[in-house]
């Protein structure tokens, strides 16, 4: 692909980004959706954490116990906090605060 090629895509990609969000959001006011979709909406934040969270957990490090990866370790202490409190600020503080101690401690 050529320089100008590749400005081309960039601007056309980000253009539709753009009015495929903006549809979106002009579009709210005057439709509403059924309530089966909007109860399906509310499934898509977690969802979309759990596609980008999962695949870092499941791929080995370098840091391990045993067959353990401590990545896998503090996804599951970090899920035990989510499960308990329901907070997503507890959940991320626990996970990371977890990863960092089992990290310097067994590292």
């Amino acid at each position: 692909m050529t320089r100008p090629e590749v400005w081309f895509t960039i601007v056309g990609m980000a253009l539709v980004t753009f009015a495929l969000r903006g549809s979106f959001l002009l579009a709210a006011d005057r439709t509403t959706l059924r309530p089966l979709v909007q109860r399906a909406l509310r499934y898509v934040p977690p969802a979309v954490l759990a596609a980008i969270v999962a695949p870092a957990l499941a791929q080995p490090s370098g840091a391990a116990i045993g067959p353990f990866d401590l990545r896998l370790i503090a996804g599951l202490v970090a899920g035990l906090v989510a499960w308990r409190t329901r907070g997503i600020l507890a959940t991320f503080g626990t996970g990371m605060l977890t990863l960092w101690g089992l990290t310097w401690l067994l590292g």
